[in-house]
């Protein structure tokens, strides 16, 4: 633990600088020292007391397999600057205390009561006790904390803030009582349980995984209480291009229903076949049995069934597509990546959307601004939310020129690879 003057002589110092750097970028590094410094001063100024852990967790993107994991799929994914940031101390009365830049009020939890309340479900609260609860059915041990936070992983924005916070809450409590004994594929199934439990978010383990692994990595849910995984050693920056996130605009509220049915759609194709999940029925089975799956299932699922059967492989390829220095060949995918997305998996427009449609438009102005240039796609979830973007270096201002004044000030933004996960940063 670090109190104050040793922490921002620290964040003063090349160590320090050279830290910053790397989680965030060199563009945004000193930037950075400000907010740590800041956030700091406040933390041993107010209700902190006098050392600190420090936490840090990532945003991610997530570059392939998309909507893979619920069926026990491949994905290729990434950690991102964008971070939650935590000071904390430990308490001895079993209360986690958690204040957050940009909310008026703390959020209270008492860990001596794990059970799930139907009152917190779909709020901060029910992540903070469902990772408790989940660290301890694993035999980890849990503990009151007071923790001041500040976030830069927009809600609603794509990147998963959600994930980043079970991360943190996960970090935090390995650092303050488990000697950093759990390991980032524990702590994100801890994640996933959390969200799907207590938060009541039906949600695969991608979000959770590319939060704690860091860097970019291709993952295998095929087993989803071990999932496999492996670094894959590419710099797109080096490549020459940059990784773009935009916001469209919409709002992820009153959209689980939207989220939920594409699990479902699936599985419903996987129940014909006598199996829970998608993962090891081939295309051609489904071509095969295409009248008797759309019978039962309808056109909807049988389309989401085949996006499924060659995006698993999609996410597979363009992982080897990087490890192999390809990047025309992975930009490729990309693209038909994001055209399965739209026309297969239908998420891109939520259901009966005829006026709101902020995530085909940002497609659609994504395609004319780049023309035969790099690629675009559907990010994440889908239905709200955000795009994905790659840009030739060089061009990168006058995109975000372009797609800010056309979805407002903000919307798009760069992305700097982060390669460290959620993580305790020690000096």
């Amino acid at each position: 633990m670090y109190d104050e003057t040793s922490l921002i002589r620290f964040l003063a110092s090349g160590d320090g600088k050279s830290v910053l750097r790397e989680l965030y970028g060199e563009d945004a590094a000193a930037r950075q020292e400000g907010r740590w410094t800041g956030l700091a001063r406040e933390f041993f100024g107010g209700e902190g007391g006098d050392t600190a852990r420090v936490i840090s967790s990532p945003g991610r993107s997530e570059l392939g397999g998309n909507h893979t994991d619920h069926n026990h799929g491949r994905v290729l994914c990434a950690a991102v600057h964008m971070d939650i940031l935590a000071f904390a101390a430990p308490r001895n009365d079993g209360k986690a205390v958690l204040r957050s830049r940009g909310w008026d009020k703390p959020f209270v939890v008492d860990l001596n009561d794990l059970q799930p309340r139907a009152e917190e479900r779909g709020r901060t609260e029910a992540l903070i006790r469902g990772v408790a609860a989940s660290l301890v059915k694993r035999g980890g041990k849990i503990g009151g904390f007071y923790a001041l936070a500040d976030s830069s992983v927009p809600a609603g924005s794509g990147l998963s803030s959600s994930a980043a916070f079970e991360l943190l809450i996960g970090q935090l409590q390995n650092a303050l009582y488990n000697g950093g004994s759990r390991g980032p594929e524990e702590l994100a199934i801890i994640g996933k349980e959390a969200e799907n439990e207590y938060f009541g978010k039906p949600c695969g383990l991608m979000d959770q995984m590319a939060s704690a692994l860091g860097a970019i990595s291709a993952i295998d849910f095929n087993d989803p209480a071990k999932p496999s995984w492996r670094r894959v050693g590419f710099d797109l920056h080096k490549a020459g291009y940059a990784l773009a996130i935009v916001n469209a605009g919409d709002s992820h509220e009153d959209l689980t229903d939207e989220y939920s049915s594409i699990p479902s759609d699936m599985k419903a194709i996987a129940g014909f076949f006598g199996k829970p999940v998608l993962r090891g029925i081939a295309e051609a089975d489904l071509l095969d049995n295409a009248a008797a799956l759309r019978a039962k299932a309808g056109d909807r699922a049988f389309l989401r069934a085949l996006h499924f059967a060659a995006e698993d492989q999609r996410a597979a390829a363009m992982a080897d597509s990087l490890d192999g220095g390809d990047l025309a060949g992975f930009l490729k995918l990309v693209r038909e990546s994001g055209d399965s997305s739209w026309r297969l998996l239908q998420n891109v427009l939520p259901s009966g959307a005829t006026r709101s449609q902020a995530v085909a438009c940002a497609i659609a102005l994504s395609q004319r601004f780049l023309g035969s240039e790099g690629a675009v796609r559907v990010h994440g979830g889908g239905f709200a939310g955000t795009i994905q973007a790659y840009l030739p270096l060089g061009r990168e201002r006058a995109y975000i020129d372009f797609m800010n004044g056309a979805l407002g000030t903000g919307a798009a933004s760069i992305m700097h690879i982060r390669p460290r996960g959620a993580m305790e940063v020690t000096i």
